[in-house]
């Protein structure tokens, strides 16, 4: 689901402010970004933005207002080996200058500030700030939640009706298929000396094979079982997903089996609203 939240604290560098946003996905997948001065606490944000979120795409932004400066140090043995390494290149070059300090600006990480302040403290302002923009991320995606509840509601109960729907079409479907079976080979074979036991085994296989009520009895099952996740407060969406599309295979079957045009538009239908049900449920966590 779709949500945006912003948290702050304060902090020893200043104040820490974090913005999450998050978009539909089929899994959790964090992503953060951090500022200089907090990048050895990356692992420690994702892992408190994944223990507070289950599902979709997050991203995760951090900065620091009114920051001071850290004092930094010289990564003397790093400098003294890249100068050295310098020379090297000059000197198989042929060059006879000496090598400028000012190559050393090259060089990256070659400075790095040097810890004066309380690092659990920061750590602590970092999860107090990142909790509290997914508090209001949350809020958001509730409000969302709310809406989509109502729609799918609206959606299952337009599936149920037309699972009601293709019941009444397809009541005595079996019986007039098998009089139209008969009445065929009546045609075919006139005239004919056949076994008419076998011929009437042959008729009740096929009628047999065309039997949905089994698929209706299941779809029935199914509808029940989403009306009952729709008012559950824990995340459902990997499960309405699984049973619309465990209803998708049984409309297929349902549509397979249909011998009259009738019950065939009405299974159309189903399977035109439980798609839409699907794409929809894509944006439930």
């Amino acid at each position: 689901m779709t949500g945006f939240g912003m948290g702050e604290s304060e902090s020893p560098l200043g104040r820490i402010v974090v913005e999450t946003r998050s978009v539909n996905h089929r899994s959790l997948d964090v992503r953060v970004r951090l500022p200089r001065e907090l990048a050895d606490h990356g692992l420690f944000a994702e892992q408190v933005a994944r223990a507070k979120l289950s599902r979709g795409r997050v991203e995760v932004s951090v900065h620091c207002e009114g920051a001071t400066h850290a004092t930094v140090s010289l990564d003397r043995a790093r400098a003294l080996a890249a100068l050295r390494e310098f020379a090297a290149v000059a000197q198989e070059a042929g060059l006879s200058q000496e090598v400028p300090l000012s190559l050393l600006a090259s060089v990256p990480e070659l400075f790095a500030p040097r810890a004066t302040h309380d690092v659990e403290a920061v750590r602590e302002a970092l999860r107090a700030a990142l909790e509290r923009s997914i508090v209001a991320l949350d809020a958001m995606r509730d409000r969302e939640g709310t809406s989509l509840r109502e729609d799918l509601g609206r959606r299952l109960d337009a599936v149920a009706t037309l699972v009601g729907d293709v019941r009444a079409r397809a009541d005595g479907m079996g019986e007039r298929y098998r009089d139209r079976l008969r009445a065929r080979l009546a045609r075919l074979t006139a005239g004919l000396a056949l076994d008419s036991t076998r011929l009437e085994h042959e008729v009740a296989v096929a009628v047999d094979h065309a039997d949905v009520s089994e698929e209706l009895t299941r779809l029935a099952s199914h509808v029940d079982q989403l009306l009952r996740l729709s008012t559950t407060p824990e995340p459902v969406g990997r499960r309405f997903d699984f049973l619309l599309q465990e209803m998708a295979r049984e409309a297929n079957t349902l549509g397979a089996k249909c011998t009259e045009s009738e019950v065939s538009h009405a299974v159309v239908e189903l399977k035109s609203e439980l798609e839409r049900m699907r794409e929809q449920v894509q944006n439930i966590e």
